[in-house]
């Protein structure tokens, strides 16, 4: 089968995925942002919370999709497939545009798809901003996919411009599409900012063209500036509360990303034949911004490790096509099909996502994760939108998503500043040591009109009962 012919098949699994829009990880927040913008697109307040706070989620893309749902009328879920059908197709075409600026080799965008979605490693690994194919099933509809695309239409775009002369209005459009990118999804932003260093490396632009591209970065960051949703510059300061989350990223690299080592050792002929490659000074980049997070403790930088591991697929996909002896190509080729074989047997889950788990066959069965349950039947029960949820873990984290706010977000809220306060009330609510009318005290004080699980009382009727025994109460007067 042809590397077109196979990136084509797995396009089309992942279109196939994205009518399920299997629901994990964030998909609950990007739900509830839609829900409060397509309520107010002015003064949508948190997501999650009753409270009039600005959110970093308020980004031009869910701006743009807030919009569309409020002038066609159609529900969330529907338009976060559209979101995903539309950044599916901004991060192809991306790609192909990108690598068209490395190689002219037909089959090359083909193979460098395939890398980008297979060269990982033996253990699975879903994160937002991460391109494996298992990961990006999950989170097809999220801003990060969307922001990916744009960053590589951006590279594109930006090697292009280095390369020749340079005229005003691409440089100008320039720093008006980093600064987008940047707020869709800050951490994808930071990739796309240490590519494009690379990229200005590599191109070696011409004073004037270099001038005028730094000149690019003013609009940009008057974009950034003047954004009215939320202060994009404030969020350096919230990165201490962002570090034990992604603690995490350090764990196991052998394991979530060891396939890549063979895109490392394809840097290598690229670094010998230019020591200013843009591959090669992106991956460098990329590495030493993850190292520095490791050895300082600052772990959300490892969020940059796209940054070290899309230079090396990349890498990895053109060496197969553009080796300098036609054996050697034909063994780069050889080593590079087992290695994608082998990311896609680890990641062939996905097409329980697409397919009935039951008519799998065992192994693969076997690799596939369940999504979560969504919280449809508390709706159908009588929550409605605006409704104040007394709710802990995973209802938490979804609820939001049918217009409900709950009394302490189920995500970090870095804009929230009672959130700690918040969330002590949820743990005081349900500890075991709390009485009735402490628990009540706690739902007058944020006007909790539901509660999920938890001890009953005299004050609480049992609205529902859904998947796994969880239950709905309803507050009474």
């Amino acid at each position: 089968m042809s590397a077109r012919a196979a990136a084509a098949l797995v396009v089309v699994l992942l279109l196939l995925v994205v009518v399920r829009l299997p629901w994990a990880g964030d998909l609950g927040m990007h739900a509830a942002t839609l829900q409060r913008l397509r309520h107010s697109l002015t003064h949508p307040g948190d997501p999650l919370v009753d409270a009039g706070t600005p959110s970093p989620y308020y980004s031009p893309w869910m701006l743009l999709l807030g919009l569309v749902a409020r002038l066609t009328g159609l529900s969330v879920f529907v338009v976060l497939r559209l979101a995903a059908l539309a950044g599916l197709a901004l991060l192809v075409t991306g790609v192909r545009r990108y690598v068209r600026t490395l190689t002219a080799h037909p089959a090359a965008p083909a193979l460098a798809l395939l890398s980008l979605l297979f060269l990982w490693g033996p253990a699975l690994f879903d994160w937002s901003g991460f391109l494996g194919l298992h990961s990006l099933a999950l989170t097809v509809s999220y801003p990060s996919v969307c922001a990916l695309g744009l960053t590589f239409h951006f590279w594109a775009w930006l090697t292009r411009t280095a390369r020749g002369p340079a005229g005003w209005g691409p440089v100008l459009g320039l720093g008006v599409l980093w600064a987008v990118i940047l707020l869709c999804h800050q951490f994808t932003g930071v990739v796309a900012s240490l590519g494009a260093t690379a990229v200005i490396v590599a191109a070696r632009p011409a004073r004037g063209t270099l001038l005028r591209l730094g000149a690019g970065l003013v609009p940009g960051l008057l974009v950034l500036w003047l954004w009215p949703y939320y202060d994009f510059f404030a969020l350096f300061s919230a990165g201490g509360d962002l570090e034990a989350i992604h603690r995490s990223l350090y764990r196991d690299p052998a394991g979530r990303f060891g396939f890549a080592a063979l895109g490392v050792a394809a840097l290598v002929p690229r670094w010998r034949r230019d020591r200013r490659d843009a591959l090669v000074v992106f991956f460098l980049l990329g590495a030493a911004v993850c190292a520095a997070g490791g050895l300082t403790g600052h772990y959300s930088w490892g969020r940059a490790l796209p940054a070290a591991l899309i230079p090396a697929q990349l890498a990895a996909a053109l060496e197969a096509v553009s080796a300098g002896r036609r054996a050697v190509r034909r063994g780069w080729a050889c080593v590079l099909l087992a290695a994608l074989a082998a990311g896609a047997w680890t990641q062939a889950g996905t097409l329980g996502y697409v397919v009935d788990r039951d008519a799998l066959p065992g192994v693969v069965a076997a690799k596939y994760r369940a999504p979560w349950a969504g919280c449809q039947w508390m709706v159908r029960a009588g929550l409605r939108y605006g409704d104040v949820v007394m709710a802990r873990t995973f209802p938490a984290r979804q609820l939001p998503a049918y217009g409900a706010y709950t009394v302490a977000p189920g995500y970090p809220d870095l804009f929230l500043r009672d959130a700690g306060r918040r969330e002590a009330a949820v743990a005081r609510y349900y500890a075991g040591g709390t009485d009735a009318a402490g628990r009540r005290d706690i739902l007058r004080e944020y006007g909790a009109r539901w509660v999920v699980d938890g001890p009953p009382a005299p004050w609480l009727r049992k609205a529902a009962v859904g998947p796994g025994g969880r239950t709905l109460y309803r507050v009474l007067p």
